[in-house]
């Protein structure tokens, strides 16, 4: 192989999220952590590959059951990531499609062979936790995702029914 020939190229796309439990008085999100090379914990969100015949919001659903053991609903889509890599002699460029989920049911587990720890991590502390800096813009506009997806969901008066 010439020192300077070109890498093959290859698009690879993802999907998972941030799932939150709302249930407490303090919403937490569940986080994995894998070791880097240097043997570093690297906290992300959960994400793995779509499968054939699965949408980016099915993917994203069971790659979070699969590596965190929490079933969840989407919420809202939270944003799409692109970044490359070089990994088996290719360059690859990767984008991740996210999405702000609550749980619905499951246990905490880090049984997933590619994840080496799980936590529940206070929302507030989420964007200070994730080890990706990408990650952590997106993350910026949970408050404001939640808001809008209370309102939506939180019984009111329709303006025929007001009484006057």
């Amino acid at each position: 192989m010439e020192p300077y020939a070109r890498l093959e190229r290859a698009d690879e796309v993802s999907a998972g999220g941030l799932i939150l439990d709302l249930s407490g008085p303090t919403p937490c999100a569940a986080l994995i952590a894998r070791q880097d090379r240097r043997g570093r914990l690297i906290w992300s969100l959960p994400k793995g590959h779509i499968e054939a015949g699965e949408t980016a919001e099915i993917a994203a659903l069971r790659e979070v059951h699969e590596e965190t053991g929490i079933r969840g609903r989407i919420l809202a889509p939270l944003g799409t990531i692109n970044f490359w890599f070089v990994a088996d002699q290719r360059r690859i460029h990767k984008t991740v499609h996210h999405f702000l989920l609550q749980a619905i049911g499951g246990e905490l587990s880090d049984a997933d062979v590619e994840v080496d720890q799980v936590a529940w991590v206070p929302l507030a502390a989420v964007g200070t936790t994730l080890s990706y800096g990408d990650e952590r813009r997106l993350i910026s506009q949970v408050a404001e995702l939640l808001r809008a997806e209370a309102a939506v969901s939180a019984p009111g008066l329709s303006r025929e029914s007001d009484p006057e």
